[in-house]
């Protein structure tokens, strides 16, 4: 089986990173390869440049670029050998986030991060990407109740409207990749409906 570059997206306090290692734990209990790993992140580099991105203030330019820099690293050193050697790799967020938080949120045009997007993937696009959708307050409510808030979620609810209303533009644009999980519901009822997607996947 080839391998396959599978992402999850959605708002801070969504709830999707709570399934990305359950869902790698099913796809190995199938026999196969799971590379788990984030953006930003991933590499030892990507991952300073991770630190910088949520503490330190910038540009909202050099925020994209950092980004980007961050993921070419990432491509290159493990994503695109996992691949090459046929393992599915997980991934916390990917190139669909930068649409959404520096296009939507922060108002970086959308031609500009499709020319980022087309110099550092070279084609490469995930798989499958698992949009965990949720209405901005309440992920605020469920960010406020589970931890400190880093640069990104400390911006305020009409920020995170735009993110997720960017998420949803993406969504329609591309249907047949980004499927959404109604992020309301219950851990088990999200979870069957990942476990019946894994089985479409490796039917493909």
């Amino acid at each position: 089986m080839s391998g396959r570059l599978i992402t999850f997206e959605g708002i801070d306090g969504a709830g999707k990173s709570t399934h990305v290692g359950w869902y790698a734990e099913r796809l190995r209990a199938r026999g196969i390869e799971a590379v788990l790993t984030r953006e930003p992140g991933g590499t030892s580099l990507a991952e300073r440049l991770r630190e910088l991105l949520l503490s330190e203030p910038m540009s909202i330019e050099a925020e994209t670029m950092l980004m980007f820099a961050a993921r070419n690293d990432h491509l290159e050193r493990l994503i695109r050998p996992a691949l090459a050697r046929g393992a599915w790799v997980i991934c916390d967020r990917f190139t669909d986030s930068t649409y959404a938080y520096q296009g939507g949120g922060r108002g970086v045009s959308f031609e500009r991060i499709e020319q980022l997007e087309s110099w550092v993937h070279r084609g490469l696009q995930p798989a499958r990407t698992y949009l965990f959708d949720l209405p901005a307050e309440l992920a605020a409510q469920r960010r406020a109740a589970a931890r400190d808030a880093d640069r990104f979620e400390a911006e305020d609810l009409a920020f995170f409207g735009r993110v997720r209303d960017a998420y949803l533009d993406r969504q329609a644009r591309a249907p047949s990749r980004m499927l959404t999980i109604d992020a309301r519901r219950s851990i088990a009822e999200i979870q069957n409906q990942l476990e019946e997607d894994i089985a479409n996947l490796c039917c493909i």
